[in-house]
């Protein structure tokens, strides 16, 4: 059950897509505290959700601010990330009740969960304006579901985005593009995307191309695309500030770009140096961006990927002018003391994303001006709502990749998300478990981390271990930053036969990962999920967050320590192990319940079946176009010797009719290897 409470007048979100009466007070389970709202917990309560946060599944004991920021650093002290996700799910224990709570609010929220007080949790919104939905129901998936059905179905991409994507900041011309592919190719790697950062780009503008170094984009695409690789350029929220390039012309004339309060155009720099940020939360303004697209799609261009809409801003020609001339007055003095040094550090610190420049500029909304920090948490995903509304009229009936940084509950229906510039540190591999789960309770199913690590320089074992994890994440994207470490998968010599027999077993288990994907979009379920929503009576389960469960046969337990040559694993019910090398050779043990230490070398993957469960599996393929889904092998765990079947979803992965019935098979098998 769904209930929406309403508090004063909200600023319109459309994160919502179903229309509920509203409800009388008192909220139920909540306390109103001050300006906010206070839920006392007990020892034993979960508290899951807040989607893209750092610390774990369970969010007790920390404060957070859903704030979207552009931070690279996603360290436990960090209380905001690059996405806004204001859901959270109150599991309680025995005889305690289990909710979900939406606020859905374009501005900042707070939330206290254990950090003030261990047994209280609190939230407030930085104005008394929003609308509150309280979801209840059988338990943590149905509330989930709940949820999705008031928010809206999460976005389908395409096939082919469930195959292997290399994306690197540096891959600066055509040849670059080449030898990537060559490099994939000639060791026998499964690939089907590769990424192409700003470095594509005339100038760093957007929809545009470098005719120096890619004189004949629509020629690379299509001879990309005829090895089964498909480009994936990025496309950033900063416009270039160049009455030449025809976006930034076209947007002056039509009044499209954000104002500041004189009403001359907001100009902060990014990558292109100053640049115009166009006004999404207008109808208008977002057709007309997202007709943009077009300048790509017409050269054979499929998929995108949206960066930097927080919006990232380097910073504003007066702030920067002012840190300049202070500095000049600070280096006159020559000896600098402590606290001299200190404001030296803060005017260069504080030229990026200031809070003062958020406050600086306004949209409007409703033809009323907005001043923009009210309303940031919108800018990102409505840049993706942009492209996603513009790409199904300019490619109708056929999907199109599109994930985005920045994102907040509802934009979910037009795109995935990644989750951001992490680092190359064993802390970002678990931190991707963890994560994973919860954005997906807030509806972005299509996701995935920066495997191996986007900043720093990443190491072997941290590869392996990564990727034995990602080979099971819907979006598989090894990505890296300039001047780190070059972590093409073919890079590692040594490891390229285990490499190999890696991304061979996400080709093999696509079937299975592809139809739990589908099933859960198209029924509102959850692709990975925590033990505990399965396991709800078993208190061992609840503390576990670091494996997830993976549709409704496997349960992966990655290994996320350096140098560890196994780990400890809880099983709340008899599962079948697989120590998987490759696709064709694996052991098996059947295990009970319980706690067990599994050995578990670099080259190996620990999957779990669950009893009674049947996973098919194909052979494997140089890409997602050249997977033959027929026949299938299985892996099994039938129970008492009854037969095991699984309900498959299969379609051509490019189409958008989802839901006809032919989409739909058993497959049936009587025992299994």
């Amino acid at each position: 059950m769904i209930q929406r409470f309403q508090f004063g007048q909200m600023l319109p979100t459309e994160s919502v897509v179903l229309s509920l009466p509203v409800a009388g007070s008192p909220v139920p389970f909540l306390t109103p505290e001050g300006t906010g709202w206070r839920y006392d917990m007990a020892p034993e309560d979960v508290i899951y959700g807040l989607g893209e946060m750092v610390r774990g599944m369970n969010k007790r004991g920390w404060h957070y601010c859903a704030n979207n920021s552009d931070e690279p650093h996603h360290t436990e002290d960090k209380q905001s990330l690059y996405g806004a996700h204001n859901f959270l799910l109150v599991s309680g224990g025995t005889g305690r009740p289990t909710f979900g709570v939406f606020i859905d609010f374009a501005g900042p929220v707070e939330y206290d969960i254990g950090y003030t007080d261990e047994e209280i949790l609190t939230f407030r919104t930085s104005e008394p304006d929003y609308d509150l939905y309280l979801i209840t129901g059988e338990g943590p998936a149905d509330i989930c579901r709940e949820l999705r059905r008031l928010t809206g179905r999460s976005y389908i991409p395409p096939k082919w985005a469930f195959g292997l994507a290399q994306s690197r900041w540096g891959y600066q011309c055509e040849a670059d593009i080449r030898a990537v592919a060559q490099g994939y190719r000639e060791n026998n790697l499964p690939l089907d995307m590769i990424c192409m950062d700003i470095d594509y780009m005339a100038n760093f503008a957007d929809f545009t191309v470098n005719q120096e170094r890619f004189p004949d984009l629509a020629g690379l695409a299509a001879g990309m695309k005829s090895q089964g690789i498909h480009l994936v350029p990025i496309i950033d929220a900063g416009i270039r500030a160049d009455d030449k390039d025809e976006t930034c012309r076209e947007g002056l004339e039509r009044d499209y770009f954000c104002k500041k309060e004189d009403g001359t155009p907001f100009v902060a720099a990014v990558w292109p140096g100053e640049a115009y940020f166009a006004d999404f939360l207008r109808p208008e303004v977002r057709s007309w961006f997202g007709g943009r697209y077009r300048a790509l799609t017409e050269l054979g261009i499929d998929g995108f990927w949206n960066d930097m809409n927080e919006p990232a801003l380097f910073y504003t020609p007066d702030r920067l002018k002012a840190a300049v001339q202070r500095a000049a007055e600070l280096g006159a003095k020559g000896n600098l003391d402590m606290y001299a040094f200190s404001e030296l550090q803060q005017l260069i610190n504080g030229l990026s994303n200031n809070p003062d420049d958020y406050r600086s500029f306004y949209h409007l909304v409703d033809d009323q001006p907005v001043r923009h920090d009210r309303v940031h948490n919108l800018y990102g995903g409505n840049m993706t709502r942009a492209a996603g509304e513009a790409l199904q009229a300019l490619r109708p009936d056929r999907r199109t990749l599109l994930y985005s940084r920045s994102s907040f509950i509802g934009s979910h229906r037009y795109g995935g998300i990644w989750l951001g510039d992490n680092d190359s540190s064993w802390a970002q591999l678990r931190e991707n478990i963890h994560q994973m789960a919860s954005v997906q309770m807030c509806g972005f199913l299509y996701t995935g981390a920066d495997l191996g690590g986007f900043g720093g320089d990443t190491t072997p074992d941290l590869v392996m271990r990564w990727l034995e994890f990602g080979i099971f994440t819907p979006l598989m994207r090894n990505h890296s930053a300039l001047g780190t470490r070059n972590q093409e998968y073919y890079r590692f010599e040594k490891w390229i036969p285990s490499i190999r027999n890696l991304l061979n077993l996400r080709m093999a288990l696509l079937p299975y990962l592809y139809s739990e994907f589908m099933k859960a979009a198209l029924g509102d379920g959850l692709y990975f999920r925590p033990l505990a929503f399965d396991y709800p009576g078993d208190a061992m389960a609840r503390q576990v967050e670091d494996q997830l469960l993976l549709g409704e046969g496997l349960m992966v337990a990655p290994v996320c320590t350096q140098n560890a040559a196994g780990r400890y694993v809880y099983l709340p019910e008899p599962m079948k192990l697989l120590r998987l090398r490759s696709v064709d050779d694996f052991d098996t043990e059947l295990m009970p319940a319980g706690h067990h230490y599994i050995p578990c070398a670099l080259n190996e993957v620990l999957l779990f079946l669950r009893p009674g469960c049947l996973v098919p599996v194909a052979r494997p393929a140089c890409c997602v176009a050249e997977l033959d889904e027929t026949p299938f092998t299985f892996w099994s765990y039938p129970v008492e010797g009854s037969p095991c079947t699984y309900r498959m979803y299969s379609d051509d992965g490019v189409g958008t009719d989802y839901d006809r019935p032919e989409h739909w098979r058993t497959l049936k098998a009587g025992t299994g290897q």
